[in-house]
C-alpha cells in the first residue's frame, strides 16, 4: 500500500509505502506517528500515488495545466528508453570496441562463474576433504584466483577467526 501523506510544520508531500509506524518528513526532518501524518490518498498502486503526489505539487505551483499536458507516469518511463543513445553508440563514441566487449562477456558467461575471488577461496575451504595450503591453492588457480591472492585470503581470515589452522589443514568456523 502507499500513501501520499503531508508536513504539518513544511508541507512538504511524499509518498510512504506500506503501514509504517512513524514517518519522518524528509525536507525538516520531524518524526510523527504515521496515523497522525495527513493521508491525501492511500492505494495499492504506486504510480497512482506518484501521479496525485505530481498533481498537488504542481497545484500549488499553479501550474495544472501544464500537468494535465502530461503523460502519466507510466507512459513517461516507457518513453526514457526511446531517449537518448543506446550502449552500443555511447561506447563505440568513448572509443570502446564494443565487439571485443561483447566477446569478453561471452568467455565470462561461458565460464558460468560470477563468483568473487573470496568466494573461490571459502569454497575451496568448505568443499575440500583436507584442505591445506596447497590443495586450497591449487583449487582457487584453476578458478582463476592468483596464487598470491589465495595465500593472504587465508591468513586474512585465519586472523580474523574465520578460519582456523592446524598441523597445515584449515577448517571454517
Amino acid at each position: 500500500m502507499y500513501a501520499v501523506v503531508g508536513c504539518g510544520e513544511c508541507q512538504a508531500l511524499w509518498i510512504v509505502e506500506g503501514r509504517a509506524e512513524t514517518s519522518q518528513c524528509p525536507r525538516c526532518g520531524t518524526t510523527r506517528p504515521f496515523e497522525k501524518r495527513k493521508q491525501f490518498v492511500t492505494t495499492d498502486d504506486e504510480d497512482h500515488a506518484r501521479e496525485v503526489r505530481a498533481s498537488m505539487l504542481a497545484s500549488r505551483q499553479g501550474q495544472d495545466d501544464a500537468f494535465a499536458r502530461l503523460d502519466s507516469f507510466a507512459e513517461l518511463e516507457e518513453q526514457l528508453d526511446e531517449v537518448g543513445i543506446d550502449d552500443e553508440t555511447y561506447l563505440d563514441g568513448s572509443g570502446i570496441d564494443t565487439e571485443e566487449v561483447a566477446a569478453a562477456a561471452d568467455r565470462t558467461d561461458s565460464a558460468g562463474s560470477s563468483q568473487s575471488r573470496d568466494e573461490i577461496v571459502r569454497e575451496a575451504l568448505s568443499e575440500l576433504d583436507d584442505p591445506d595450503e596447497a590443495g586450497i591453492v591449487e583449487y582457487a588457480s584453476e578458478r582463476g584466483v592468483p596464487p598470491e591472492y589465495t595465500e593472504r585470503a587465508l591468513e586474512t581470515l585465519v586472523r580474523a577467526g574465520e578460519v582456523t589452522e592446524s598441523r597445515g589443514t584449515y577448517r571454517l568456523l
